[in-house]
């Protein structure tokens, strides 16, 4: 019989399940369960774009594209990136496009990380981070930042951090689950400590078109840090396109070379049928990302002055569609609130220890939902919290 365990390696075994995939596994087990736990848009992707799609199917264009995608993708990518945060690249040689922006984090942390090399990842953060760079074998260091910063990255935090093993630096922003966002203002201590070292950003600003108040800002935009900066991005969550699996690499000339040549024999290319769509998305589709973006507004306003009023305290997120209100008052750590929450009141939401330990004391809860189905949850969630007071006063 078998050994399976000789078979898996030590790597792939002590690598820690997504957090998030498990209370949105104990969710789909339940009935009636409001799942405010995922990130996806709860908007259909705009008929301009499923229009497109679907001519591109009748005139049957589903063979392979080029490697690095449709030429006319990555220029549309390259007046996009122009517009939006100031940096030009060249589409033939400066932009990748990718199966989602978890391939391109992927790529570009293999393609410059090996054996030695540490990474610094700002946390709370997306679950992948930690784990990519540690099939490619290097070493993820955290850089946990503080409510009392409002959850941004400080240049003393990150000095304090770097080391001559240093190689690479993870800043994910509009961030994911917090909500926050760094302005130029922020950024730009950032860039300084950067400037003069061999550290690569990789920049992940999948939420970039989510802001509120005010415009997203790119680190690549600042004097310097084009030339050290990998920029990812996608179309999941600003034009509410998960299922079609797309997003794109911008950066260096000679570090995208190699990062293509992994992408070449890992995917040979990103899907045609919604490469074709996405220009459609960058080119056409502005408006219906601000319709999206002004109905999250008004969610995430909601949410902040309910999470507040039911004594839950609720940091105010000026991107992406998460709020991360602290339950430290409660008494519960994160995953016994969360698991609590799930059985007894059936709403599922994330444990912020899920995107790091200093997230403890955290839940993260998602509005990509509609306004009814987030009443309801705070409802429940006001009336948790009533039977856990009545607990402790019983005791």
């Amino acid at each position: 019989m078998i050994d399976y365990d000789k078979i898996v390696t030590e790597k792939a075994r002590s690598i820690k399940p997504s957090g998030i995939r498990k209370f949105f596994d104990i969710a789909q087990q339940m009935d009636g369960v409001l799942n405010l736990g995922v990130g996806e848009p709860d908007f259909f992707t705009p008929w301009k774009i499923r229009q497109k799609a679907i001519t591109v199917l009748e005139k049957i264009k589903t063979s392979y594209t080029a490697n690095s995608g449709l030429l006319d993708l990555r220029r549309s990518i390259s007046r996009y990136l122009d517009r939006t945060v100031g940096v030009k690249y060249e589409p033939k040689d400066e932009i990748i496009v990718t199966v989602g922006g978890s391939e391109a984090i992927d790529l570009a942390i293999r393609a410059c990380i090996g054996e030695g090399d540490e990474v610094l990842i700002v946390e709370p953060c997306f679950v992948c981070y930690a784990p990519m760079v540690q099939l490619a074998n290097g070493t993820a260091v955290t850089i946990e930042t503080k409510l009392e910063n409002n959850f941004k990255l400080t240049a003393a935090e990150l000095k304090e951090k770097i080391t001559p093993r240093t190689k690479m630096l993870i800043l994910p922003y509009p961030n994911n689950p917090t909500g926050a966002i760094m302005t130029r203002e922020d950024l730009e201590p950032i860039a300084e400590v950067l400037r003069d070292t061999n550290i690569i950003v990789v920049s992940d600003e999948i939420y970039s078109a989510l802001t509120y108040g005010k415009d997203h800002c790119s680190i690549a935009s600042l004097d310097g840090m084009k030339e050290r900066t990998i920029l990812i991005n996608g179309f999941s969550k600003g034009y509410a396109m998960t299922g079609w699996r797309l997003g794109f690499l911008a950066g260096p000339q000679p570090i995208l070379q190699h990062i293509l040549k992994i992408h070449q024999y890992a995917i040979m290319s990103s899907p045609t049928v919604s490469q074709y769509a996405a220009v459609t998305a960058l080119e056409e589709c502005d408006a219906d990302v601000q319709k999206m973006v002004d109905e999250y507004n008004i969610r995430r306003r909601y949410l902040v002055s309910a999470f507040n009023s039911i004594g839950l305290p609720c940091f105010e997120p000026e991107g992406a569609f998460y709020v991360f209100p602290s339950i430290k008052s409660t008494g519960l750590t994160s995953k016994e609130f969360c698991e609590r929450l799930v059985y007894e009141k059936r709403v599922a939401v994330v444990p912020g220890d899920a995107f790091g330990e200093c997230g403890e004391g955290f839940i993260r809860v998602s509005y990509a939902y509609s306004l009814r189905n987030l009443k309801q949850a705070v409802k429940l969630i006001g009336e948790f919290l009533d039977d856990l007071k009545k607990e402790r006063e019983g005791k």
